[in-house]
């Protein structure tokens, strides 16, 4: 049975009322945060720093990150080059950490996303919100490709019933 489903069922269950429900972890439907991870991988930023030695550039001051429909920003983005030095293998994201994609838009204090597998992990005081309900978590992990994830760390749920 789907997150949101489950939620439905538990605001009817309490008569429509707005319901807060209190888990270890809950796994999630991402319909909004699925995105094709193929797609290239843009970045724009006020400053970027190249260490060719290790491999790694960082983007920091007013990061955007954009593929395909989603965008990610934050303070300051590592990005780590595969071994080939072409493509991307990993992007660390910190600071004020923003992913968003049609509806759902996801925050934390850091985000790791692993291009080739298109999981997103973001920790420390997660809050992800779908339209008008929201829940919140210590780690967010989202799967891009399959648009599904699990949050995890005392997590925290928001529904307002009727809300989109």
């Amino acid at each position: 049975m789907s997150f949101s489903l489950r939620l439905i069922l538990l605001a009817a269950a309490f008569g429509g009322a707005v319901t807060t429900a209190i888990a270890q972890d809950a796994k999630i439907a991402f319909g909004g945060l699925k995105q094709d991870t193929t797609l290239p991988v843009k970045i724009e930023a006020d400053q970027l720093s190249v260490n060719n030695a290790d491999g790694t550039a960082i983007f920091s001051g007013n990061v955007v990150v954009a593929q395909g429909e989603m965008r990610l920003t934050a303070a300051e983005v590592k990005v780590e080059y595969a071994t080939d030095g072409k493509s991307i293998d990993q992007l660390l994201a910190t600071g004020g950490v923003t992913i968003s994609n049609l509806a759902d838009a996801a925050e934390a204090r850091e985000a790791l996303y692993t291009i080739d597998t298109g999981i997103v992990v973001m920790t420390e005081d997660v809050l992800l919100t779908q339209g008008a309900s929201a829940i919140a978590g210590q780690k967010l992990t989202i799967d891009l490709q399959t648009g599904s994830g699990t949050m995890e760390g005392r997590v925290s749920t928001t529904f307002v019933p009727g809300g989109n």
